[in-house]
């Protein structure tokens, strides 16, 4: 017959799994909505241009795409789709005006969004590129986290991690420009001790 555990060998055995998942869980990486992914793409726009052989979908004027929890917004939207499903955009706004993106992350009530003459997203990899006047945002809840500018961010939100350029490709900044301008807010109390 086999002894039923003690109170102190149950805390015992407990008391290492308690600590992992005190200390290792919030280090996982927070994503983009998984359920995005499956989402049906809901496009507003003046045209569509669609190839079915190449699984591309080119929309313009006034366009507004919706997947999920991620907004889009620009003059010309290109849709490309991968034979595993994963979706491509790309953003270009009016000339003089900037495209915009907007997504939820996975499990926490955060939103991160972004501007950029152009704008680049890579469904498959989670990055997000902006570049020309960019413009990266994140939200927690609905206040105002982190905020930055440059010529070039690039935000990688499987690690969230991201680079923020003042100068793309080594061309000479205007005057007052070539700077990149951050402001990043710490944690709220309650969300650091987690």
């Amino acid at each position: 017959m086999r002894a039923m555990p003690t109170r102190s060998n149950f805390h015992a055995l407990t008391k290492p799994l308690i600590l992992f998942c005190v200390f290792c869980l919030p280090l996982l990486p927070v994503m983009a909505e998984k359920a995005d992914r499956k989402k049906p793409l809901n496009v507003e726009a003046d045209n569509l241009d669609h190839d079915e052989l190449k699984q591309v979908s080119i929309f313009t004027g006034k366009v507004l795409a919706t997947k999920g929890t991620i907004v889009m917004r620009g003059d010309r939207i290109e849709v490309k789709q991968d034979p595993d499903g994963y979706q491509y955009g790309l953003i270009k706004p009016l000339p003089g005006q900037r495209g915009f993106f907007r997504q939820k992350r996975e499990g926490v009530d955060e939103w991160i969004e972004g501007e950029g003459e152009s704008i680049d997203y890579d469904g498959k990899a989670d990055r997000l590129v902006l570049l020309g006047r960019a413009e990266f945002r994140r939200y927690r809840g609905t206040v105002l986290s982190d905020q930055m500018t440059g010529q070039r961010i690039v935000y990688e939100n499987l690690t969230d991690q991201f680079t923020v350029d003042g100068v793309v490709g080594g061309a000479k900044p205007a005057q007052g420009q070539g700077r990149i301008r951050a402001v990043l807010t710490p944690k709220p109390d309650d969300e650091a001790s987690k």
